[in-house]
Formats: structure tokens, sequence, C-alpha cells
């Protein structure tokens, strides 16, 4: 049975914040809401069954990643990424653009596409628009990404223009090509800190018959600040009918802010990465759990979280395992990290339909900070 690209229906708006559900293949997933990357097929240090338990609905994996390992052709003899990694929910994958763009001594930049070194052996390898969707469709995602020229944020204009000049092409060249049935195909919008840019880009994007749209090209060099006031510039204009997308960012500020302004959609990989160091988010702030305060600490990360550590753990038998090297440490901080946001993002949407945004914007504040 084959379902529609991705739909998003609008239940509640509060401002420019919007709650409702985006349906993929059939599948329904409360917004706004927060993708787990799992940029190899696997969530980092979590089986899928634990990650669907804890309410997520979408994970993210990367193209650039899976193309090199374990490849194409096996992924696809193997029915497809879904099956190989058995996740039962959907899947967004990135294009591998950022990842590409961030090589910078490794990459050739042309207006066909780009082509780099593997990080893994060296070998050469050529993305293109055709290449990157044809990458997708074997993958299988649910949600697919175009090739797109990541810019950094203090790049001069003209290099930002030329970068939004040649997404455009190759978004156009994207939508020209086959995809998996139900598939459906996100454009993304370009132009660093220029306003001007995003907006004429947005507009140029939103033209297009893309299934929903994105903003790149973030947390590439720009301060929390200035990144903020693009946000509230360009977000709100997107098309109100499709899926918002905000690529990379994911602080409970980034969060709060960016729904804010009318995202329906995040991924980062914060809450798994921050957690293999050892660090936890609770409502009061970061908890580093490798500092000595926390040796003889018989309370749990956070009082009333209901995530698997804090039900059955201390503060000072996780500093434990995360200074002798115990993996459990990584599962159970990645838990709980994952719990706190997918309850973040609940707490947003009730926010959205109370109409009570903007009273969370100190609770995101202290969430961001470290704990006191």
């Amino acid at each position: 049975m084959t379902h529609d690209p991705a739909r998003i229906e609008i239940r509640a708006r509060c401002g420019d914040a919007r709650a409702g559900v985006l349906r993929v293949r059939g599948l329904e997933a409360p917004t706004p809401l927060f993708m787990p990357v799992g940029t190899l097929g696997a969530v980092k240090a979590m089986s899928p069954e634990e990650v669907w338990a804890n309410g997520t609905r979408i994970v993210l994996g990367n193209t650039f990643h899976l193309l090199q390992r374990p490849g194409l052709e096996p992924l696809a003899r193997l029915g497809g990424l879904h099956r190989f990694m058995g996740w039962d929910g959907a899947i967004l994958t990135d294009s591998g653009g950022y990842q590409v763009f961030s090589l910078a001594e490794r990459r050739t930049v042309e207006d066909d596409g780009v082509s780099f070194a593997s990080p893994l052996d060296g070998s050469r390898i050529v993305l293109t628009p055709a290449t990157v969707v044809a990458a997708q469709r074997a993958i299988g995602s649910d949600i697919a990404m175009v090739l797109d020229e990541c810019p950094p944020a203090e790049a001069p204009r003209e290099i930002v223009e030329a970068a939004v000049r040649r997404t455009t092409r190759w978004a156009e060249r994207s939508l020209a090509e086959p995809r998996a049935p139900g598939q459906a195909l996100f454009g993304i919008v370009q132009g660093a800190l220029e306003i001007d840019l995003r907006r004429a880009h947005l507009e140029t994007l939103a033209a297009l018959p893309f299934d929903g749209l994105a903003l790149g090209g973030f947390s590439v060099g720009d301060t929390p600040e200035r990144r903020d006031g693009v946000l509230a510039a360009v977000a709100p204009r997107m098309p109100a009918d499709r899926p918002r997308y905000l690529m990379g960012l994911g602080t409970p500020w980034d969060l709060f802010w960016a729904v804010r302004c009318g995202i329906d959609m995040f991924d980062c990989v914060l809450p798994t990465r921050n957690a293999r160091n050892g660090q936890a988010f609770t409502a009061a702030g970061r908890v580093s759990i490798k500092q000595a305060r926390y040796r003889e600490d018989p309370r749990p990360l956070e009082d009333g979280c209901g995530c698997p550590a804090c039900r059955r753990f201390s503060r000072a038998y996780l500093r434990h395992l995360y200074v002798c090297g115990e993996i459990l440490a990584a599962r159970a901080l990645t838990a709980h990290n994952l719990w706190f946001f997918e309850r973040w993002m609940a707490g947003l949407r009730a926010a959205i339909r109370d109409g009570t945004l903007d009273a969370l914007a100190e609770s995101a504040r202290r969430a961001t900070g470290p704990a006191g």
C-alpha cells in the first residue's frame, strides 16, 4: 500500500507557532517534533524498540555516511534502511551536503555537483543532484533531502549568492529524478545570515513542487543572537501548507525559539552526543556527570523524570559508570536526554494549544545553560 508523501495538518496556533500532525506513509507524528540522529542507521547507544518507546516516530539517517558504509547496493539487496535497522517508524535522510562542505580541503564544487575524497579510504566520491536522489531511493527513506551547498555563516556575500544559485539549480534537477513510491522530497533554503538572500531563496523554492522545505546552513560559524534574528525574519514566511524543517539545531532554547517562529521539525546530535560525553539535559540546566561533586550524590539526574535512568540510578552511580568507561553510562544518559527532548517538545505543543508558548522562554534559557 502506498501513501501520499509527507503532509502536515495544523490544529493549533500561537502567534507564528504551529502544532499539528505530520503524516508520512501512513504514520502520524505530532508536531512540532524532534528527530534523533541515527547517522549510520542507529541512534547511538539505543535500540529501535527503546527509541520508539520513548515516543520518537521519525529518525534521521545520513546519505553521505550510508553510501560509504554499508554501501547502497547491500542496503538495497537487504530491503532498504527500515528493514536493515529494524525500525518501524519513519526515516528522513539528509543529502550529505553539510558533511561534504565541512571537508573544505577534500572537496571540489562544480555546477554539476561536488566530489570529495572519502574520509574512510581516500577514494573519490561524486555527489550530484541525481545521484543523491538515487541514493535515497535505494535507502528507502520516507523523506529525502536535496543536495545543497552550505556556505559558512560569515562568507563574503558573493560566495553566499553563488551557493544559493547553485543550490537552486540542484533543487530543480532533483525534482526531475525518480523517487521511491510515496517518498517525499524537501528543498533546502540557504543564504547564510543574509536575510534578503534567505527570503529570496525561500520564495524561489516555495514556487517549486517540494513536499516540504528546510532551512539549512545554520550553526556553521554563526552566533545564537544573529541566528535567532534570521529565523524570526524568514521562518514565518515558509509555506503554511507544507512541513517546515530546521536542520541541525537543537538546544532547548533553539527548539523554543524556532517553534515560536513557526518551525515544525528538528534534528540535532546534541542529546546523543552530549550523553556520550557525560552531559545530561535537565529543566535546571545541563548536568556534567563527570564532575567530582556528584561522586556521592544520591539524587536522580532530575526529580520526577520518568526515564529509565532516573527511575533506577543515582547521579553518583552514573558518574561511577562514566569515569570507569562503562557502556551503560552512554546508554543511561542517552535514554535520559532523549526522554527530556521528547517531553520538551510535548511541552511546546501543549503551550501552543494553550496559547502560553512565550511563558516557556525562561525555562528554555535555564534548560540550555549549565546546572547551578
